[in-house]
């Protein structure tokens, strides 16, 4: 478990869960929370809230166990827009209460993001999201948040893999107590699970590939959320805590050509 800024506990794992649909995610969230999972990430944009949902009312386990993400949407930005698709979110999964919103993208054309953080702001003091963070946001970003707001993230959840290993951010996220969560954790999958490198470092280990890479995110301090649908890789994917890297191998992880995969936090819109 990592402490976040507002005292509460993140799994040091989660399960993501674009692109399923509802019926998908019901089925895959259901065997990932029977494998262990208790962190599930969803967003409003994936069209699969609903599903999630279902698969957490019908898991046996308690609410409070279970840590629950969504985001605000693009089309959504704006502070009343923001508190109408929160509970939009609210209703879709059937839960009381959220345990962690985020702005999904800063869209800084529209120049609403603060507005929107003032919403989520409201949402956490009215208690009915536990924590509050953004997705995808810059240094820039978050430094005009908290200048405006004088309210800081408690999570950033970023692309980050060893072809992003996002230093810089992950430097200013330690400055301001702020937690690194990792969408993409394991880049493009098979380019960079195939690496000679990374293979070589995971057999030393007797692990998998990927099981190497997801242990690499930990011990950066970073929450990655893979998301799988295979119920295999899913408990793969969990059970990444029985070794621990060399600090060359973290090195030697990091060492790629360097990609990112999704949009620039600084001009991609999403809506």
């Amino acid at each position: 478990m990592c402490r976040l800024r507002d005292g509460m506990t993140l799994p040091a794992i989660g399960l993501g869960t674009y692109p399923l649909d509802d019926d998908e995610a019901e089925r895959v969230v259901a065997g990932a929370l029977e494998a262990g999972y208790r962190l599930i990430d969803t967003a409003m944009t994936y069209g699969n809230e609903t599903g999630v949902g279902r698969a957490i009312a019908h898991s046996g386990i308690a609410r409070e166990e279970i840590f629950v993400t969504t985001k605000l949407p693009g089309r959504d930005h704006g502070y009343e827009q923001a508190l109408a698709s929160f509970e939009g979110s609210r209703r879709r999964l059937g839960l009381d209460f959220v345990d962690l919103y985020l702005i999904h993208w800063p869209l800084p054309r529209l120049n609403q993001y603060v507005k929107c953080w003032q919403a989520l702001i409201r949402l956490h003091e009215e208690s009915v999201t536990r924590s509050i963070g953004v997705s995808n946001f810059t240094v820039e970003h978050i430094q005009r948040l908290e200048s405006q707001t004088g309210v800081l993230p408690s999570v950033n959840q970023i692309e980050m893999h060893p072809a992003l290993p996002q230093r810089e951010l992950r430097a200013f996220h330690e400055t301001k107590g702020i937690r690194t969560q990792s969408w993409r954790p394991l880049g493009q999958g098979g380019t960079l699970l195939a690496d000679p490198e990374v293979v070589g470092i995971a057999a030393r280990h007797d692990v998998t590939p990927a099981q190497a890479v997801l242990r690499w995110q930990t011990q950066l301090g970073s929450v990655p959320i893979p998301k799988s649908a295979d119920p295999r890789r899913q408990r793969e994917n969990l059970d990444i805590f029985g070794f621990e890297l060399t600090d060359d191998e973290l090195s030697r992880i990091s060492a790629r050509s360097p990609h990112r995969i999704g949009g620039d936090p600084d001009d991609h819109e999403e809506f």
